[in-house]
């Protein structure tokens, strides 16, 4: 069992992986569907039974990892681990609200299922990939996001002095939530500079905002052309459940068990 479920290189193992993709597709594909409010009236029963299916497998499936998971409070606590007890929860807890009060909060477990489709990075190469990327820039963009925040509150109490509450500046923190919509070029117009200095200002702010928009990027593609060169593979230890490993590696870089072999 750990071999299929937690191993990619088998083909049993690529046969579960793959049947569990289209499962994932499938009941986010049910979720979206049920939004909708026609179709969900008329195949209510028949959604109500789907999601319940997918709830069923998907409870097999956390079940069956943590049997055979030969550290199951590892797994229990990993992302994936956590992805996969939240993509069966909101079912089950909203059976417990039977109130009319409490409809709001099963409509909002009702959506959470969405995020079942978190469970594929599980099982594509190039989505862990891009996520240990975004692990290994993540003090880069904190400190560039950090310095954005700096520069709208800047610019943002500069606006409220300039503009002030006559032109819709009526306080700091919505000169800055201006700001911020400028700079990210999203640029709403609920709220405009009306004098002079507020358009200079304005200007300036915009143009800070297209010079500084490609960081993020740069900083991320960096970091996945670096993971990339390093020749990682998909392979999972059986012990810890980690992956990202070098192609050549015989043992966990995290807790030296014995790598199955490259696929």
């Amino acid at each position: 069992m750990r071999r299929i479920i937690f191993g990619t290189v088998s083909p049993e193992g690529k046969a579960f992986d793959i049947v569990l993709i289209y499962v994932i597709l499938l009941s986010v594909l049910v979720v979206m569907l049920d939004s909708v409010s026609w179709i969900g009236e008329a195949y209510r029963e028949v959604f109500w039974g789907l999601e319940w299916a997918f709830t069923a497998i998907f409870t097999l499936e956390y079940v069956a990892r943590l049997y055979c998971a030969k550290s199951r409070w590892a797994y229990a606590s990993s992302f994936y681990g956590i992805v996969d007890l939240l993509s069966i929860l909101p079912m089950y807890l909203s059976l417990i609200s039977g109130d009319a009060t409490y409809l709001l909060m099963i409509r909002i477990l009702r959506v959470l299922r969405i995020f079942r489709v978190l469970k594929l990075a599980n099982y594509l190469s190039e989505a862990n990939v891009l996520i240990r990327a975004l692990l290994a820039s993540r003090q880069k963009i904190f400190v560039f996001f950090a310095t954005v925040l700096v520069l709208a509150m800047m610019f943002g109490s500069l606006m409220y002095v300039v503009e002030g509450p006559a032109h819709g500046f009526t306080s700091i923190p919505k000169s800055i939530y201006w700001c911020i919509v400028t700079i990210t070029t999203v640029g709403y117009g609920d709220i405009t500079p009306q004098t002079t200095a507020g358009q200079m200002v304005a200007g300036f702010v915009m143009l800070t905002g297209y010079s500084i928009i490609a960081v993020p990027t740069g900083i991320l593609t960096a970091e996945l052309s670096r993971e990339i060169q390093t020749h990682r593979d998909h392979r999972f230890c059986e012990e810890c459940g980690k992956a990202g490993h070098e192609h050549d590696s015989k043992h966990c870089k995290a807790c030296g068990h014995e790598l199955p072999p490259p696929g």
